[in-house]
């Protein structure tokens, strides 16, 4: 969405910097599976990008990787603890390092052109805010930013006259064939899900789930918080928040159908009937590429879509019995406020718990439906209202865990 919200008619940008130099570019958690996946691709176009900055959350030993490889001009680990083995480990090398959550958001500060906005949750929240209010090129990963604070964040980029690329498979399918010209034209949108690997189960298997089975994703690899969103489809009712505020489409003209070959990544359907879908190989560069190189295309290593190899490609309605997350994130975007912001914070609570197997899998959606229930869904007047929204959810979702430690 370039200058405005909710709008691409304005779709100027370039794939290099002025005069055809390389562009450069920002990666905001860089050591994440889409950070990776955006760093393979700068790397096999050397000429084309120069990297201004690095940043990660822990994991310093890729970093170090990384930035050895790419020679940006700054190296941020998130983590404190980690400044002096990235220092250590960088030394001589003329890259500027620094550490902490402040030291994140002052690289998305630094004059890129581009930036990946990868940094997983509510903690990419104020670097790609900050990415965005210098007018940059964001392309976003990132869903929970306007989950979390989507009136305000589009209201920036339309002020600041940023460029909002998603990334996320869907709403980047979506992207490539919504006509913005004529909005009026489109009926509604179809995300796709693939159903993750619980589609078939009984709520029985589910409340018996692993980590390791919730992770096991049938079609794509993501990094462990997504893949648990995935497993509850969480993920497909933030994408539903994410896609109202992204096309400025109401809830009930966003709708999800389960499509387990994950070869139709999103479609769109206008009102004489056409139905307008972006298909592919399930190979997250796709949609980074796309980014990267917007408004050209560039090459990926992707394998291309066979279609006769694909066979029989199956749709059918999500289970909403299976899947409470996706009422739960419906409720959540017709409530307002600061709703969403405390879905997506208790969610983010009831993962993490359930990932370090302090709770059941199904304890998941009921963590989040009691917090809903618990705290009032007022207006969003600013970020610090949603840092203090969001800081309220958690500390409900965080106490109200011992109540199903015993079930775990």
């Amino acid at each position: 969405m370039s200058g405005r919200a909710g709008s691409t008619s304005d779709r100027a940008g370039n794939t290099s910097g002025p005069e055809g130099s390389p562009r450069s570019v920002t990666i905001l958690g860089s050591t994440g599976s889409v950070g990776r996946n955006t760093v393979d691709l700068i790397s096999r176009n050397p000429g084309a990008y120069t990297v201004e900055a690095l940043t990660a959350g822990r994991n310093v030993v890729h970093l170090v990787e990384q930035a050895k490889a790419l020679r940006p001009a700054l190296a941020v680990i998130a983590d404190p603890a980690g400044y002096e083995p990235l220092r250590d480990a960088l030394a001589g090398s003329g890259i500027e390092v620094a550490a902490g959550p402040e030291a994140v958001v002052e690289a998305a500060q630094r004059p890129a052109d581009w930036v990946m906005a990868a940094i997983v949750g509510a903690a990419g929240l104020e670097p790609t805010l900050a990415a965005a209010r210098r007018g940059a090129i964001v392309a976003f990963a990132n869903k929970e930013c306007l989950v979390c604070a989507g009136p305000l964040m589009m209201d920036l980029v339309r002020d600041c006259g940023a460029t909002l690329l998603p990334v996320d498979s869907e709403h980047n399918a979506i992207f490539q064939v919504f006509d913005f010209e004529r909005r009026s034209s489109v009926r509604r949108l179809l995300l796709t899900a693939s159903g993750g690997p619980f589609r078939r189960a009984d709520r029985a298997v589910m409340a018996a789930a692993t980590p390791e089975q919730a992770c096991a994703h049938p079609t794509w690899t993501m990094g462990a918080k997504i893949s648990v969103d995935s497993a509850t489809m969480m993920n497909k009712g933030l994408e539903i928040i994410e896609a109202h505020f992204l096309f400025a489409l109401p809830e009930d003209r966003i709708d999800v159908v389960v499509h387990p070959q994950s070869v139709i990544h999103s479609m769109v359907e206008y009102i004489d009937g056409s139905v307008l879908a972006q298909l592919g190989t399930p190979d997250m560069r796709t949609p980074i590429a796309f980014a990267l190189g917007w408004p050209e295309r560039i090459e990926t290593p992707a394998a291309p879509l066979d279609l006769i190899g694909a066979g029989t490609l199956t749709f059918e309605a999500p289970d909403p019995e299976r899947f409470p997350a996706l009422r739960l994130a419906r409720h959540a975007l017709q409530a307002g406020g600061g709703a969403p912001t405390i879905l997506n914070a208790a969610n983010e609570v009831a993962v993490q718990a359930f990932l370090e197997k302090r709770i059941g899998f199904l304890d998941i959606e009921r963590v989040v439906e009691r917090t809903l229930e618990l705290l009032p869904h007022s207006r969003l007047d600013d970020l610090d209202h949603v840092r203090h929204i969001d800081a309220d959810a958690r500390r409900e979702a965080t106490g109200m865990l011992t109540r199903f430690a015993t079930k775990t």
